[in-house]
C-alpha cells in the first residue's frame, strides 16, 4: 500500500514554518515592554500597566473585514486588509472609550501561500505600530478541501484598557446633543457582498475608472481608517457623550445602539456628499437610497456624540488634528 503524508493531504508544515519565519521580525516589532513571550509560543504573555491607571476596565472585540477579502485576492494584494481588521477592531472599543493594549489574529485558508501570508501579517504589524498596540500572538489554520484555492479569511480579536470613569457606556446622550462626523476613506469594511455584485458586473478590478480617478481594486481596498489618533486625547471629557463606529447598519443601524430610550436621531442627510464610491454603486445598481443607508457609511466612518456647550472645544481639537469633519444632526 503506498503511503500517504499530511502534505499529500494538502497541509504542508514546511510551508507554516517558513511562513513563521517571515513574519517574525514584523510580528516582534509591535512589541512594547509589556510583552513577555515571544513569537511561537503557545500564549501570549502581556504584563498589565496597572500603575497608569486608576480604575482600569479591559475591553475586547472580535471581527473580521467580510467580503473585502475577495476584492484584495481578485487584485492579488494583500497588505491593506491587514491593517484594516486591527484598525477596524481598535474603533469598536475605542467607541466605549478604550485604548488597545494587544492583537491576536487568525489566519485560515485551503493552501498556504507564504507570499499572501506574509502580506497579510505586515498589515497587522504596520496598523499595530500605528495604535500602540502589541501584535501578541495568532494562529494559522491551513484547511484543505475547506476552503478553495487562493481563498483565506482573517479575524482578530482585541484588548484594550480605559478607567471606569472614562467608560463611554457610563454616560447618557440627551436631546439636543448634537452629531459630529468623521469622514471614512471608503467603504472600510462594510458592503462588499452589495459593492462587488454591483461594480464586478461593469468593471475589473484592475480597471481605471475615471469617476473614482482610481483603479476599482485599490479604490475599494483603501484601509479603514483608526480614529485612534483623533479621539484618544478627548475621551475623559463630559462634554463627549457617545460615540458610533459606523460599520455594518450605516449610521442609523449603529448610532441608535447608543441612545437613551425615546431617543432618535434628527439628521440632515444633506449636510455631506457621499464619496464618488458610494455615488457609482447607487448608479450603477441602482440600489434604493434606503439600501444604501442601511449597508454602508456613505463617507461617515464615526459620530461623535456632544453636549452643545462643548462643541466649540471639540472644533478646536479637530482644527488642531487638521481632520476634516460635518455636522450631521442631533438627538431628540
Amino acid at each position: 500500500m503506498s503511503q500517504i503524508t499530511y502534505k499529500d493531504a494538502g497541509v504542508d508544515i514546511d510551508a507554516g514554518q517558513e511562513a513563521v519565519k517571515r513574519i517574525k521580525n514584523s510580528v516582534q516589532s509591535t512589541f512594547t515592554k509589556n510583552v513577555l513571550t515571544d513569537i511561537g509560543s503557545f500564549g501570549g504573555c502581556f504584563q498589565f500597566p496597572q500603575d497608569q491607571y486608576k480604575n482600569p476596565v479591559l475591553v475586547s472585540s472580535a471581527d473580521g473585514v467580510g467580503t473585502k477579502l475577495k476584492i484584495a485576492i481578485l487584485s492579488n494584494k494583500h497588505n491593506t486588509v491587514g491593517q484594516c481588521l486591527v484598525n477596524h477592531c481598535v474603533n469598536d472599543i475605542l467607541a466605549l472609550g478604550a485604548q488597545p493594549l494587544f492583537f491576536l489574529d487568525y489566519f485560515a485558508c485551503g493552501k498556504l501561500v507564504v507570499d499572501v501570508f506574509e502580506n497579510v501579517v505586515d498589515g497587522f504589524s504596520v496598523a499595530c505600530k500605528e495604535n500602540n498596540c502589541a501584535l501578541i500572538g495568532g494562529e494559522t489554520a491551513e484547511m484543505p478541501d475547506f476552503y478553495q484555492f487562493g481563498d483565506y479569511d482573517i479575524s482578530g480579536t482585541i484588548v484594550g484598557v480605559v478607567d471606569k470613569e472614562n467608560l463611554i457606556t457610563n454616560r447618557k446622550t440627551s436631546s439636543g446633543d448634537i452629531l459630529i462626523g468623521l469622514p471614512s476613506t471608503g467603504l472600510h469594511t462594510n458592503g462588499y457582498s452589495l459593492a462587488r455584485k454591483v461594480l464586478l458586473s461593469h468593471f475589473d478590478v484592475e480597471d481605471f475608472v475615471d469617476q473614482l480617478d482610481n483603479t476599482l481594486g485599490d479604490e475599494l481596498l483603501s484601509v479603514h481608517k483608526s480614529y485612534l489618533p483623533i479621539v484618544k486625547d478627548i475621551i475623559d471629557k463630559e462634554w463627549l457623550t457617545g460615540i458610533s463606529h459606523i460599520t455594518g447598519g450605516g449610521i442609523i443601524g449603529n448610532t441608535k445602539r447608543i441612545l437613551q430610550d425615546g431617543q432618535e436621531l434628527a439628521l440632515d442627510w444633506s449636510a455631506w456628499e457621499w464619496l464618488p464610491i458610494f455615488k457609482l454603486i447607487q448608479k450603477l445598481g441602482n440600489v434604493p437610497t434606503a439600501d444604501m443607508r442601511n449597508s454602508m457609511n456613505l463617507g461617515i466612518g464615526m459620530i461623535l456624540v456632544v453636549k452643545p456647550e462643548g462643541l466649540q472645544q471639540l472644533v478646536t481639537h479637530l482644527e488642531l488634528k487638521k481632520e476634516q469633519f460635518i455636522k450631521l444632526g442631533t438627538i431628540k
